[in-house]
């Protein structure tokens, strides 16, 4: 499923186009999309591995980064009340400093037991925010514009409504419809070219990856 140009920081390409107009006639071949949750232990599994170790381990090999792009693609789950929350701090930053979409998420994965049940059960939506607003000023985004756009106002909205939402409630709107689109329904959900791969696990080591990577990226 393509992208919309609003979130094309959840897109990573790992080669390096000759040219615009090399770019335009010769897409990547292969896309892997990762539906993730940051609240979930196996999501954050996958991710730092792919992040920290299969990235890399693809960028050292010219043939397999020009023939992949690699998508993040954000899966609420909610059965995990918190997962919405971190969800809008991760839309919010694809807004404010989109070039660090990547690393915020990292670092949320890092952190995310915080922001399990026992965490945030007695504190208010906005001291959630608070929090990760603040977490995202540590890899160098404005704390306070990420605050403006997840805090929840006490006022009802100018019609009267009392489910004001955020200043990112729609985009998130738009991320969950593209999930329940493709049919996905749990974390981590691997597509490879549009299609589940069942068969990769989120305890997948890096001699697993590259095995696999070696038989499908031809």
């Amino acid at each position: 499923m393509a992208v919309a140009p609003k979130f094309a920081a959840q897109k990573l390409r790992l080669g390096t186009a000759a040219s615009s107009s090399a770019a335009a006639v010769s897409p990547a071949v292969h896309t892997l999309e990762f539906y993730l949750d940051y609240v979930c232990p196996f999501s954050a599994k996958q991710f730092l591995t792919l992040y920290n170790t299969i990235v890399p381990l693809i960028k050292s090999n010219p043939t397999w980064a020009s023939q992949v792009e690699i998508i993040f693609r954000h899966q609420v789950q909610p059965w995990h009340p918190s997962s919405t929350l971190v969800h809008e701090a991760g839309v919010a930053v694809q807004r404010v400093s989109p070039e660090k979409f990547w690393a915020f998420s990292e670092a949320l994965f890092k952190d995310q037991k915080a922001y399990f049940d026992v965490n945030v059960v007695n504190e208010t939506r906005n001291q959630t925010y608070k929090r990760l607003a603040k977490l995202a000023g540590s890899v160098g985004v404005d704390e306070g514009k990420i605050y403006d756009l997840l805090a929840i106002s006490d006022k009802p909205g100018e019609d009267g409504s009392l489910n004001t939402g955020n200043k990112v409630t729609n985009d998130l709107k738009l991320l969950i419809k593209a999930a329940r689109l493709v049919g996905v329904h749990v974390s981590p959900t691997v597509l490879f070219d549009g299609l589940v791969a069942g068969d990769i696990s989120s305890g997948w080591t890096k001699e697993q990856w590259e095995e696999w990577l070696g038989k499908n990226l031809v």
